[in-house]
């Protein structure tokens, strides 16, 4: 009813105007019989409000559909096909929708071809990755230069290990399976896998986690988050020789793991951002292999998972990563 008369507003002023011109020029030309004029106005307005109340009656579906948000792209939209103009746009809007979908399918399946592109062309990359581990595992002691091929192979692994678990983001709901996690297990896993990162950077882990407490979730993507988690706090804690804290605590009706680290720290500034994709803030400058994309793939994980994620950091002190698990 609103948007019906929002849209005739401007022809029922236009109508009185014209009403009230008509009679104008009458009288000034000497037509003086003030009670016929008032009439004609009169009867013209009525023929007018009958015309609108026809108009509505036979267009408030129409009207009443244009007023309601649609909730999806799926929903139907009923319109008089009586009604020309209501005809016309549903035939526009089938047309319309029929090209958004087919566009929306092409890129679909655009997209679905890339993620297949890039799971096949990360384990073909592992390949030679395998073969250059394997080739220099026996000598790498003595040798600094393997050492460094080592190191590089390593973090090459993980990279890849990235943008594996990033492409599977866009179909997790597919390679998610909730079963009981054993907080400990996940973290000795993550460990373990940063091993000589932690040797390479002199910084060393600490795990103060009971056996007992378990939560509902993935295995596969809890150590994935822990290893992100690890990773960065190694990277930004490299050569104090502190110690990484990894512990696991019940708080009220909360499961708590926390990665604690006492390295450079975040600015104040930087905290509200370190979610965003991208952002690396100011240690990025002073940390050449920051990406900006850990902390932000760990809260896309965990909000997937159904997990809550909270960040505390001063600068100079260190950072605490908490994942809140809710029982």
């Amino acid at each position: 009813m609103k948007l019906f008369i929002k849209e005739h507003i401007a022809l029922t002023c236009w109508v009185v105007g014209m009403l009230f011109t008509v009679v104008a020029v009458f009288w000034y030309d000497g037509y003086d019989h003030g009670l016929t004029a008032t009439y004609a106005v009169f009867l013209g307005l009525i023929v007018y409000i009958g015309y609108l109340t026809y108009r509505y009656m036979s267009h408030r579906a129409f009207y009443t559909r244009l007023s309601q948000p649609m909730d999806s792209l799926k929903e139907f939209v009923p319109l008089s096909a009586s009604v020309p103009l209501s005809a016309a746009l549903a035939k526009l809007l089938d047309s319309q929708y029929s090209h958004y979908h087919t566009d929306l399918h092409r890129m679909e399946k655009r997209k679905q071809e890339y993620v297949t592109f890039m799971n096949q062309w990360i384990h073909q990359m592992k390949t030679p990755l395998s073969v250059i581990e394997l080739t220099i595992q026996d000598h790498e002691d003595d040798d600094p230069r393997l050492r460094s091929i080592r190191e590089e192979a390593d973090q090459m692994r993980r990279s890849l290990e990235n943008v594996l678990y990033v492409a599977r983001l866009e179909t997790f709901e597919q390679d998610f399976t909730v079963e009981p996690v054993s907080l400990k297990a996940a973290g000795e896993a993550a460990i373990h896998e940063l091993k000589r990162f932690f040797i390479r950077n002199h910084v060393y882990p600490e795990m103060q986690i009971d056996p007992s407490i378990v939560v509902q979730s993935d295995a596969k993507w809890i150590r994935f988050v822990l290893v992100q988690l690890l990773s960065n706090a190694i990277q930004y804690s490299t050569g104090n020789g502190q110690k990484i804290y990894v512990r696991a605590y019940e708080l009220e009706s909360s499961i708590m793991l926390e990665v604690q680290d006492h390295g450079v720290g975040i600015p104040t500034s930087d905290l509200k951002r370190v979610f965003q994709p991208f952002f690396t803030g100011e240690n990025g400058r002073h940390f050449k292999e920051s990406t900006g994309m850990g902390l932000y793939i760990v809260k896309e994980v965990l909000t997937q998972m159904n997990h809550q994620i909270e960040l505390q950091s001063v600068q100079g002190e260190g950072t605490t990563v908490k994942i809140i698990f809710n029982t």
